[in-house]
């Protein structure tokens, strides 16, 4: 018996870490160490000076540490042996609204910020210094290094998006991308709640939307482009929509974790939930429209711009959605929007004659205008895709550039606010390795280190141009992703690099760095029970002319840890051939064949590079 108690007090009194460095994502503006430690204990108390210990982030702070296992108690006074976040007497004007400094001394830790939002993002960067296994593993005591971490972000926005119209996920998971994106100083949940495929948004006004709009066909039997289009009778059981209680609670729960949630109306294009529930807005062919099941391009369902009940139905729309969400930015769509309809529809071609329009394009901008139009009047601001013209939004509008940062920059030197996304370093839906080695997906392999080469702008860009570039973000489509722990697997780690890329200056940016500093995460992934992809394991190879037909060839890996073997005689390469340590001096038309080892075991496949 005695040794039972015993064994129960050593276990409740958890273990010991001592901190050997600071890992932080995004890496911080600056961070200044030094020889000596603190020691957080529960003997530690934790104090709001200037807070007050009921606003929403004291009492998020205090919630996660109880959930970190640190019962913590508040004092009301700073003394010693403390965890204080207080908020600066007069404001420091290098910090701005989201910037803090996080001191570790000796006596105590100290985090101050001029706002709340910042102290939330001190925080952040303190919880990812304890240990991998915190959320897990009960700690005793907990050790770190004296330091003084000050930072601010680079960009204001920095966000994720999410498509829940190809697949509805539950509240319970949007939480947990909440969650995420907070732990990565992220601020922006760009919410992608309408398209061809489901209406998600509960309406008042048009119950129809919900009825019908919100619900198709079951393929979940089926891979995503295999799926058979809409059969007539089928039941329509595969969907669902948020309530406005359930939009009210995400909106709350972001709140608290300093996010915005930015909805967005995909219109007029992506329109066959729209149509399927109220058919007369449409141009009126006499084809029945369904909500997509499956693939669907080109994707020709339009809403008809030359009838005047579907201004009037999306100016009550965006009314039902500035009620619901308190967000300054509504974005309302107009990407891939095709004419086909509109060059055949006598009403849409009468609008173009009334208001002196040259072409159909001309008609997308003037239905854009009213939108923006509309917003403004009700104390909101647009987001457009980059389809929608610089010069259709008002001067607060913003331009959200994801066929390329070309696209954005041109928008900039119009004098328009821009968000870049260029998909083809910001689309996670996209494969992240060799495909053959993933799960489906779309697209050419976008991998974490593509993502984290990344400039927002483009070197030399006049600084008045640049100053329009508020920020970036990351996309996930999810006509390939019907499971959640398949979205968290394409969204980890490479949403760490967007985090990095929108927070850090370019100047403390150094993929190395970000690379060991990822395989620590993904322990703390592990921890959270987040599923994550390891990587992509085929070498990058470098080559550059030596002299005479002699080639320097560096080899590199993305995923720290990974040994690469390697032979040039036309042999397979395996665990008893040679390892690459350093850069190889090789003759032109050499056959370089690589294969990457991680944990022992080889993986994807042996990959070869003629020397030339």
């Amino acid at each position: 018996m005695v040794a039972i108690l015993l064994i129960l007090m050593l276990s409740s009194c958890g273990r010991s870490y001592v901190a050997s460095e600071v890992s932080i994502i995004p890496e911080p503006v600056s961070v200044t160490t030094k020889a000596r430690s603190f020691t957080l204990s529960n003997h530690t108390k934790v104090c709001f000076p200037n807070l007050g210990q009921n606003s929403k982030t004291a009492r998020y702070i205090t919630k996660s540490l109880r959930q970190l296992h640190f019962h913590l108690k508040l004092s009301g006074r700073e003394q010693g042996n403390s965890i204080v976040f207080t908020i600066n007497d007069s404001v420091d004007d290098t910090l701005g609204d989201e910037g803090y400094v996080l001191e570790i001394r000796p006596s105590g830790i100290r985090v101050s910020a001029n706002s709340e939002t910042g102290l939330f993002y001190g925080f952040q960067s303190l919880v990812q210094m304890l240990p991998e296994d915190i959320s897990k593993t009960r700690y005793s005591k907990v050790t770190l290094p004296e330091c003084t971490v000050v930072d601010y972000p680079q960009y204001a926005w920095r966000g994720c998006h999410l498509d829940v119209s190809r697949h509805y996920f539950s509240v319970k998971y949007i939480k947990r991308l909440l969650d995420v994106m907070a732990a990565y100083k992220m601020n922006k949940f760009h919410w992608h709640l309408t398209d061809d495929h489901g209406w998600r948004l509960e309406s008042q006004r048009y119950p129809l939307l919900n009825k019908v709009g919100s619900w198709r066909g079951d393929r979940s039997g089926m891979a995503w482009q295999d799926a058979l289009p809409p059969i007539q009778g089928e039941a329509q059981n595969y969907g669902g929509f948020y309530t406005r209680d359930e939009v009210e609670e995400l909106v709350a729960y972001a709140a608290q974790l300093h996010i915005d949630i930015v909805p967005e109306i995909d219109v007029p294009g992506h329109a066959s939930a729209i149509l399927a529930s109220y058919p007369h807005l449409s141009c009126g062919r006499d084809e029945e429209i369904a909500v997509q099941t499956g693939p669907y391009w080109p994707p020709t369902a339009v809403l008809c711009a030359g009838n005047d009940s579907v201004l009037a139905f999306l100016f009550d729309i965006l009314d039902e959605v500035v009620s619901m969400f308190p967000s300054e930015y509504i974005h309302i769509g107009g990407n891939e929007v095709f004419y086909d309809e509109w060059e055949l529809c006598p009403h849409c071609q009468a609008k173009m004659r009334s208001l002196h329009l040259e072409n159909e394009g001309d008609l997308q901008q003037w239905l854009a205008r009213q939108l923006c139009d509309h917003l403004a009047e009700l104390g909101r601001h647009a987001v457009v895709w980059d389809e929608v013209d610089a010069a259709s939004v008002g001067d607060d509008d913003m331009i959200m550039a994801w066929r390329g940062t070309q696209r954005g920059m041109e928008a900039a030197a119009e004098g328009r606010k821009v968000i870049m996304t260029p998909s083809d370093f910001c689309s996670l839906d996209y494969y992240q390795a060799n495909p053959k080695y993933q799960p489906q997906a779309i697209g050419q392999p976008i991998t974490l280190e593509k993502v984290y080469s990344l400039e927002l702008v483009p070197k030399d860009t006049p600084a008045g141009v640049a100053s329009k570039v508020a920020g970036g973000q990351c996309e996930l489509w999810t006509e390939y992703i019907t499971r959640w722990s398949q979205a968290e697997y394409m969204l980890l780690p490479r949403l760490c690099a967007v985090s990095e890329v929108l927070w850090t200056p370019a100047g403390r940016r150094d993929w190395s760095h970000f690379r060991s500093k990822v395989q620590r995460h993904k322990l703390r992934f592990e921890a959270l029970d987040y599923n994550f992809c390891e990587g992509s394991f085929k070498p990058s190879v470098k080559i550059s002319h030596h002299q005479g037909d002699n080639y320097i060839v560096s080899v590199s890996s993305e995923v720290e840890g990974t040994f690469v073997y390697y032979t040039t005689d036309g042999t397979m390469p395996t665990l008893e051939s040679a390892t690459y340590v350093e850069p190889l001096v090789l003759k032109e038309g050499t056959t370089l064949r690589l294969r990457s080892v991680f944990n022992g075991l080889p993986q994807e496949e042996v990959y070869d590079y003629v020397i030339k």
